[in-house]
């Protein structure tokens, strides 16, 4: 190779390297700018946000994974998107849908995500109208059920309980920051939870569960095989 040419090919990367560092810092400031933005709300409307951080992408990991098998994805309480970006990255070919009910958070997450269908409204105004939609869709909630105002956490948990007894195969994906299960369910005994695994590399530690009647029916085949074993 001449001189020439390995002087304009040094150069060339030279450039797209400059260009790769900006992006990073781009990246980096819009997350910094997020994470403020989320820390402000939080204290601003603690009942409704229930934690201080935006999830970890260890959790929003945990949280995708966990979705594995979807035919169609409804993310409850997106905030600043940290799952729905790990939802984008892991599905990227599974139709998604975001709730939001923090107008300025809704209007990040549509801009951040154009393919992602973004409601700028409360859970259980939204779930009626896809529940007709079929295919196993599987709901992943970052809902701060133990913080929520009463009345909103009743309707929010209803709605979701409706949503999943309508169809076998959708199951609802949710965090919290303890041990316990997020609701206790009053629609019927068709629906179990079911503790999937701890995200430790989260601030704070973070429990993910699944409710499903797909989770009743691995409660009972397991308790049949511990009586067949006994």
């Amino acid at each position: 190779m001449s001189t020439h040419h390995s002087g304009v090919a040094r150069a060339a990367e030279s450039i797209d390297g400059a260009r790769g560092e900006r992006k990073r810092e781009r990246s980096a400031t819009d997350a910094v700018g997020r994470a403020t933005a989320f820390i402000g709300i939080a204290f601003a409307r603690p009942s409704t946000i229930g934690a201080i951080l935006p999830s970890s992408r260890h959790l929003a990991d945990a949280m995708a994974r966990a979705a594995a098998g979807a035919q169609r994805l409804v993310e409850l309480g997106a905030g600043t998107g940290a799952i729905t970006e790990a939802l984008c990255r892991h599905h990227p070919d599974v139709p998604t849908s975001a709730v939001e009910m923090e107008p300025q958070m809704a209007r990040d997450l549509r801009e951040r995500f154009p393919q992602v269908q973004v409601h700028a409204a409360a859970a259980h105004e939204v779930l009626p109208d896809l529940q007709c939609r079929p295919g196993p869709t599987v709901l992943i909630s970052s809902l701060p059920f133990r913080s929520l105002p009463p009345r909103l956490r009743l309707r929010s948990s209803l709605a979701i309980e409706r949503f999943l007894i309508d169809h076998p195969a959708r199951r609802l994906v949710q965090y919290t920051y303890l041990s316990s299960v997020p609701f206790h369910t009053r629609l019927g005994a068709s629906l179990r939870w079911r503790q999937l695994e701890v995200v430790w590399r989260n601030l704070p530690p973070a429990w993910v569960w699944e409710l499903s009647s797909n989770a009743a029916a691995h409660e009972s085949g397991a308790a049949l095989a511990t009586g067949a074993a006994r």
